[in-house]
């Protein structure tokens, strides 16, 4: 049912969906500029076929057509979207190369909550919205056919009835119940669990402070106490990555040791805890953009550290400073 007043501009009206259908299209394309550039699309669309819409059906639910539609050309021909963990085997802390940098549009790329999740009143919805942005989760879903992909958000993430999907597909009620059967199927052996960002939480927040504080002060030690043991880390566009605190530790005492001295910036991405990380400037003169880090939380402890190398475009997107004084 179509939520927004319908005696607004039909840009306004459009314009409104912006954050759930990017959230939509994230989920489906793994990449938060190629959401973007698929929500724009969609909108231009809808606004040079709204004469032809006539309020045959909600306008939210014709919006959510034409974003699939979109979706679906886009994945005709696209690459499939990966972790560096579905590669290959985990490498050695003690590596010297981390690998040729691989090209972006093989990768599950983060995406800031603010640009995916439309404002919810309900603290349970937030819960819920978070945990369906989760790298894992978003990274598990690249792995379903692009229709079995659909069918999944729009059941389970969207809790669209089996009828509406049927509509928006243009196919039937049991064609809808046997391809979410499969797509759960497929999900079910994916890792995706991982504890969502809860800034209230007294637990996550001492948690949190620790490893900013473990971080700055590049103390390897007190780091490898708040990770699991077999956590991971991980630097795309860099292929390496690599399973357990052992590991981890040899890497940042290592090649990894440039991060000496960093500062980090908290932001929030997929549902998660993330930071700006900042290195010693060349210049001499304060910080230089590094990684945007997103950490995977369970139990308590640090699960995963996945550093996003791909500043230039990254921290724009999350409001994050050029540099640091």
């Amino acid at each position: 049912m179509d939520d927004v007043a319908t005696n607004a501009p039909i840009e306004s009206r459009l314009e409104a969906y912006r954050p759930e259908l990017t959230g939509y299209c994230y989920r489906m394309l793994g990449s938060a500029f190629e959401a973007e550039d698929a929500v724009q699309d969609t909108l231009v669309r809808a606004w040079r076929g709204f004469d032809r819409f006539e309020g045959r059906s909600a306008l939210r639910s014709w919006l959510y057509r034409i974003a699939t539609n979109v979706c679906l050309d886009m994945l005709s021909s696209a690459q499939l979207r990966v972790r560096p963990m579905d590669l290959g085997p985990a490498g050695s802390g003690r590596a010297t190369d981390p690998g040729e940098p691989r090209p972006d549009q093989i990768w599950v790329g983060p995406v800031p909550d603010g640009r995916v999740l439309p404002e919810a009143a309900d603290p349970a919805d937030v819960v819920a919205e978070r945990e369906s942005i989760r790298l894992a989760f978003v990274a598990a879903l690249q792995h379903l056919p692009p229709r079995q992909r659909a069918v999944l958000i729009l059941r389970e993430v969207l809790a669209w009835s089996a009828q509406e999907v049927a509509d928006l597909l243009d196919t039937s009620v049991p064609g809808v119940n046997s391809a979410l059967q499969r797509a759960r199927a497929t999900i079910a052996t994916a890792d995706t669990a991982a504890d969502v960002h809860k800034p209230l939480d007294d637990e996550q927040k001492a948690l949190l402070t620790r490893y900013v504080k473990a971080f700055e002060a590049y103390d390897l030690e007190a780091l490898t106490t708040l990770l699991h043991d077999d956590a991971t880390l991980s630097m795309p566009p860099l292929p390496l990555w690599l399973r357990g605190h052992d590991d981890i530790a040899a890497w940042m005492a290592g090649t990894g040791s440039g991060c000496r001295g960093s500062r980090l910036v908290p932001v929030v991405a997929n549902g998660m805890p993330a930071f700006g990380q900042y290195r010693l400037s060349l210049s001499g003169s304060g910080h230089d953009p590094w990684a945007l880090i997103v950490l995977e939380i369970s139990a308590g402890r640090i699960a995963a550290v996945n550093n996003f190398l791909d500043t230039p475009r990254l921290f724009p997107l999350f409001g994050l400073p050029a540099h640091l004084t």
